[in-house]
């Protein structure tokens, strides 16, 4: 009953690097960073995971095999 919640992520584990590209959008005042992908067509960002520090960098990278990440402010 008050178990915890198994998160579904409605992304797939793999994107197009044709239609999309890897990008960290960083707060210039806050200095929140977020990993997620923009689609080159309509640049439409859809947010993956919240980058804490490079171990959380790192395992975005790993988990979608990314070697190049654009940082966006």
């Amino acid at each position: 009953m008050f178990g915890k919640k198994k998160h579904t992520s409605a992304r797939p584990l793999t994107f197009d690097p044709e239609k999309e590209k890897p990008v960290i959008r960083a707060s210039i005042c806050t200095g929140e960073q977020v990993a997620g992908f923009k689609e080159l067509a309509t640049g439409k960002f859809h947010e993956v995971m919240l980058i804490r520090g490079e171990k959380d960098l790192k395992a975005f990278k790993d988990r979608y095999g990314i070697t190049e990440i654009s940082k966006e402010y």
